[in-house]
């Protein structure tokens, strides 16, 4: 698509929402680690999906924990890794893992390689591995040849370059059929999907949602599958509050108007 995108309207019909977090709720920092949702972002997220029925989720790279401790008090359906975990509206738990063996054997490897690249940095999620270089970019082009190489070596593998880290999975996830698969069960099903995400990571999931007739955007620069752009994070939080007032307000219309309101029929 072209590069030149606006921003989205305010969508107040029956949706059902996908962010992902890193570059798209949060701000990107040095370290994973540092960084947070601010409290009055969280607290949109909640309205919103109690107004959409609890059609809403978080579509990550990280783990399902990370995201339930960089989203609390609040527990939304997740899909983190890039879906190769999946956490359903009644809690129900979907994950997919390496072969047998194969992380034990992979991460000591990845370990002895990085350690060659002052500054870079490997995140072992359990079913997937993150190999960072944001601290070290000047080893960008080294940290993505030690990933090839373990795609190459390993069986079972598929690697997703993001900004400044390689992520190995297991092949066959994406965040595209994570969504799809949300989009089959309760709340999710029937609504007109909607997908926010910043990284290369998430055009497979604005591609899943274009075919599926929903709304894409991309937030920040850079070409990209999706349908409409906002420019950065701060945006992303204008245009999230700004639905769930506009949702308030019609909310407190159908009450004027001696309607039932959509909070009590969730």
């Amino acid at each position: 698509m072209s590069d030149t995108l606006y921003a989205p309207p305010v969508l107040t019909g029956n949706y059902a929402f996908f962010f992902d977090l890193d570059g798209t709720l949060a701000e990107i920092k040095p370290r994973p680690d540092q960084v947070s949702i601010p409290a009055h972002v969280r607290h949109a997220l909640a309205q919103l999906a109690e107004q959409q029925g609890g059609a809403l989720a978080l579509i990550s790279g990280r783990s399902m924990a990370e995201l339930d401790m960089l989203a609390a008090p609040y527990r939304f359906p997740l899909a983190g890794v890039h879906g190769a975990e999946r956490r359903d509206i009644n809690g129900q738990s979907h994950t997919l893992s390496l072969p047998d063996g194969l992380a034990a054997e992979l991460k000591p490897w990845l370990a002895e390689g990085l350690a060659r690249l002052p500054g870079s940095q490997l995140e072992s999620k359990g079913m997937a591995f993150a190999l960072h270089y944001r601290q070290a970019p000047e080893h960008q082009q080294a940290v993505v040849a030690l990933a090839q190489a373990a795609f190459n070596r390993f069986p079972g593998l598929a690697l997703q370059p993001g900004k400044c880290v390689v992520e190995i999975k297991p092949a066959g996830i994406s965040k595209g059929e994570a969504i799809k698969a949300f989009m089959q069960e309760s709340p999710f099903r029937g609504r007109t999907p909607v997908f926010a995400g910043d990284d290369l990571t998430d055009e497979a999931g604005f591609e899943a949602v274009n075919a599926l007739g929903g709304v894409t955007i991309k937030v920040g620069q850079g070409k990209t599958r999706a349908q409409w752009r906002l420019a950065g994070v701060e945006e992303t939080h204008r245009w999230l509050l700004e639905i769930e007032k506009q949702l308030q307000n019609n909310a407190l219309t159908d009450r004027r108007n001696g309607n039932e309101s959509l909070s009590s029929r969730i």
